[in-house]
């Protein structure tokens, strides 16, 4: 079908057309709805969600509006969806100004762009179709339902999930909406009037700060003025030159925002021509492979992606690294995608609507999918915009096979209305509702990290980058036996995959075994030493081990790298508490709540800064704050009930520990503060019930054994206490309060000689121990 020249399209009106123009609309919008109803409690699921939004200081103020536009470039941040994104920041700040972090504002917004977006592909289809409606070949007054079903297709495609559910890649469907205005404003232009043309050209703008597929729109709206309106290329330059003057010049946007992130680019280009020197996320897993391996696999991705948009089974969040080996693996793709080249340009040059949807298709996907290597072979939410031209494709052919099997049936004659719109029309709502299922369905996969990456995990067993998040969700639940083989399974299939080595570590730190995650961290380092993540996760392992000044240059050279690193700050905190410097220490908890005021981990550590400094009442407030941001943090109520006691408010510290208790049964640390309360309580029974049950936990802990033998000292209990003053002593010879009592209890039971070495012993270590001298006159005197 070539395309004609034709003047203005001429719309349906009168007051009975309006339920024509409403319903398409309203039944566009209930859909997305319906479709996407099970996906507003999905959590921020991927390290991406993470450094965009959860974690990404620049949204947490509109002002000063270049801070949002413009987030600082450093070495970690680069790598997040919104550098080089001025308005996808703006959207997550002002979604973050309305609600915080709470999710579903972010996935409402999410859904919102979307059903616009498929409101504007729908005016697009059906003022096109008008166009060409004329040469009998859709039939009279098709257009308005065939455009209806290719925006219902496309509002529930479940293709469509990574990005309306996945948070961050509202980048996809927010350039998408801008994209789809852009051509919809030059088609009304067109018809209407130049400010349509400028205001394509500002929605072009726009969309160039939200991602870069936003490039090829200018092509695109040539193209379709080619096919659809001038007739040439030269046609449409001649009567629109400053229209196309200044939608090409919104590339010097582009271009300019990519300027200013320079460091994520310098890396692409070292991944294409030199691999073996490239750092980043992207390098470690591309390292080895060229960029014509990349664009090799990229024939079997296209032909991938139109089997999805047909059977959109299975979905998958991350497709890996893996490249196309070879001649069944890329030569057949390579010849079903120069084929459909070549049918896309022979339909271009004769003016045909199916050339333009094909045009459509590739110079979209293009930027992407070509010989630019990415993190993935990959990415579902890169046929977004694409899969609009597949179904315009598919209902448009399907239409014309309908009206020709009709025309065979009636053998020239008419067939019933009924039996003409009845069985498209079931079969339309029949694949909408198997779609919308789908779609529901997958959005229960991007409920939760854990979900998404096991799921993943299922699907491409053989990705380093998914066994490795699914370690780190699996790490995150504490289940740390799973998250070990997964952060093992991922360095066994990438052993220099640096984010694996320094997640590995963290687990491997959390189980106490911090010698294996020194050496990990080190692993990671040696891999990309600019990692600030590392640099800060190695600073707080060497803390662990008591190495307090080469923590605190780690943690120095994490807040380099990246100065905004709230974890940086509270690990550099927590090493010069450790020295001593808590003012400094209690200037770095304040950074780190500058850039996260949420942070409870961060409280909690000020809160301990505090009491250190015996400023007990912001103790109080600091440790009150970590429990309103983390209710079951028993380590917080803990420490809080020992400021209490430091207070001398007993009922108060009471209630603390007990409900440190509630949280964590097997808190050894809280049971021996409560045993202590109880002491001060003179509730000497029950203390010693809970000396004893530390002493279940924790064997070896000094202090335990010297409580519990003071406690039994105090009930009468004298042979029993001075065996656990004993061992208390062969764990530290050196602990004054043990050997007090122990020369008490011999003193008590007439051993003086025993009893006098120690009351001796005690004056070498503690010269000043009033009491000591004391008793040991008393000894010696008898």
């Amino acid at each position: 079908m070539t395309c004609q020249e034709n003047g203005p399209v001429k719309q349906p009106g009168g007051a009975a057309s309006f339920w024509r123009r409403t319903l398409p609309l309203f039944l566009i919008g209930l859909a997305g709805l319906l479709a996407y109803a099970n996906s507003f409690q999905g959590e921020f699921i991927n390290d991406d969600d993470v450094r965009s939004i959860r974690d990404n200081p620049t949204i947490r103020q509109l002002f000063p509006l270049g801070r949002v536009l413009f987030p600082e470039n450093n070495a970690t941040m680069w790598c997040a969806t919104v550098q080089g994104r001025p308005l996808l920041n703006l959207s997550f700040a002002l979604n973050y100004a309305a609600g915080g972090l709470e999710v579903w504002g972010y996935h409402a917004v999410n859904l919102l762009v979307h059903v616009l977006a498929g409101l504007t592909l729908y005016g697009i289809v059906r003022r096109t179709m008008l166009r060409v409606e004329s040469s009998g070949r859709l039939g009279s007054g098709s257009a308005p339902w065939l455009a209806l079903v290719v925006a219902l297709l496309w509002v529930v495609h479940p293709l469509q999930t990574e990005s309306v559910t996945y948070m961050v890649q509202r980048a996809e469907s927010l350039v998408g909406l801008l994209y789809l205005l852009t051509l919809y404003c030059f088609i009304r232009g067109v018809d209407g009037g130049r400010w349509w043309r400028a205001a394509a050209v500002a929605l072009c703008a726009l969309g160039m700060t939200a991602k870069e597929v936003m490039v090829s729109a200018p092509l695109v709206v040539l193209f379709y003025d080619r096919v659809f309106v001038a007739g040439s290329i030269r046609q449409a330059w001649r009567e629109r030159r400053g229209f196309y003057l200044a939608l090409f010049s919104t590339w010097t946007l582009l271009a300019a925002l990519h300027l200013r992130t320079g460091g994520a680019n310098l890396d692409v280009l070292k991944m294409m021509f030199s691999p073996a020197g490239a750092q980043g996320p992207a390098a470690e897993l591309f390292r080895g492979k060229s960029w014509l391996d990349y664009a090799l696999t990229q024939f079997g991705t296209v032909v991938h992606y139109l089997r999805l948009c047909v059977w959109p089974h299975p979905l998958i969040l991350d497709y890996g690294s893996e490249m196309a080996q070879g001649f069944w693996e890329i030569v057949p793709a390579a010849l079903m995608v120069a084929l459909l080249l070549a049918a896309t340009v022979l339909g271009l040059w004769r003016r045909h609507w199916a050339g333009f949807a094909g045009a459509w298709f590739f110079l979209i996907l293009a930027p992407t999918t070509s010989v630019v290597p990415t993190t993935q072979t990959a990415c579902e939410h890169r046929m977004y915009l694409p899969l609009a031209a597949v179904l315009v494709l598919l209902v448009a052919g399907g239409h014309a096979g309908w009206r020709r099997l009709q025309e065979r049936v009636a053998r020239g004659g008419r067939i019933s209305t009924l039996a003409g719109g009845a069985v498209p029309g079931l079969v339309v709502t029949l694949i909408l509702l198997g779609l919308s299922g789908l779609t529901l369905r997958r959005n229960g996969d991007y409920r939760t990290d854990y979900t998404i990456w096991q799921d993943t995990v299922l699907k491409r067993p053989a990705n380093a980058r998914a066994h490795c998040n699914l370690g780190y969700a699996l790490y995150r639940n504490g289940q740390l036996d799973e998250a070990f083989a997964n952060f093992q399974k991922g360095l066994e299939i990438c052993p220099d995959y640096a984010a694996a080595h320094n997640n590995l570590g963290n687990a491997l730190l959390q189980n106490g075994r911090v010698d294996e995650a020194i050496t990990h961290y080190q692993k990671a380092l040696k891999l990309e030493p600019d990692d600030a993540e590392a640099h800060s996760n190695f600073g707080n392992a060497l803390l662990q081990k008591g190495q307090v000044d080469d923590a605190i240059v780690h943690c120095q050279k994490a807040l380099e790298l990246k100065p905004d690193f709230a974890e940086a700050h509270n690990n550099l905190g927590n090493a010069l508490l450790q020295k001593g410097q808590v003012d400094d220490a209690v200037a770095h908890y304040h950074k780190a709540l500058e850039f996260k005021p949420d942070y409870a981990e961060v409280h909690y550590n000020l809160g301990n800064a505090y009491r250190n400094k015996n400023q007990l009442d912001q103790a109080i407030a600091s440790h009150r704050k970590a429990l309103e941001y983390k209710p079951n943090y028993a380590e917080a109520h803990n420490n809080l009930g020992n400021v209490f006691l430091q207070k001398e408010q007993m009922d108060e510290a009471l209630a603390e520990y007990l409900k440190a208790l509630e949280l964590k049964p097997e808190y050894a640390d809280a049971h021996y503060n409560l045993g202590s309360a109880l002491i001060q309580k003179n509730r000497v029974d029950d203390a010693i019930a809970q000396f004893q049950k530390v002493l279940e936990l924790k064997p070896d802990l000094v202090v335990a054994h010297s409580s519990l033998g003071k406690a039994l000292m105090h009930i009468g209990q004298v042979d029993e206490a001075i065996i656990h003053l004993r061992r208390a002593l062969e764990l530290d010879p050196d602990l004054p309060e043990a050997r007090y009592e122990l020369g008490n209890a011999y003193l008590q039971k007439g051993q003086l000689d025993e009893a006098i070495v120690h009351f001796q012993k005690i004056l070498e270590i503690k010269p000043d121990h009033a009491q000591a001298h004391y008793n040991l006159g008393m000894a010696l005197r008898q």
